[in-house]
């Protein structure tokens, strides 16, 4: 069974940093893409940031560039999300997504931005 279990979100002051937990179970951990995601309400989700397989290339949306990271542990089965400086705008439910031959998604964390 695979799981992609999310953690680390919660309540958090502008200009403040959270990070952001995906633990994988039931996959291949190093042989899958892995992504985040989110998705504010009433909005689609959008594409945050992503790591190939081997760790070696990330990319990530303009509007988080400079003030997110995103890293991978294949130890741990485990890829994060440094999140720092940061705005009312990025309050969102993050999601992780795992990508290979078959895609997942992880059930998702809260992240809210306000003073």
């Amino acid at each position: 069974q695979v799981r992609l279990v999310e953690s680390g979100g919660g309540l958090v002051q502008p200009g403040g940093s959270l990070r952001l937990s995906c633990a994988a179970s039931g996959i291949t951990f190093a042989s899958y893409a892995m992504s985040w995601y989110r998705q504010a309400p009433g909005k689609e989700r959008e594409l945050v940031a992503h790591i190939t397989s081997d760790g070696r290339s990330t990319k990530y949306a303009d509007s988080v560039k400079g003030r997110f990271t995103i890293s991978r542990d294949s130890t741990k089965n485990t890829v994060y999300l440094q999140m720092n400086s940061l705005k009312p705008e990025d309050t969102a439910v993050y999601y992780c997504r795992a990508d290979y031959y078959s895609r997942y998604w992880g059930q998702g964390t809260q992240v809210t931005v306000t003073s």
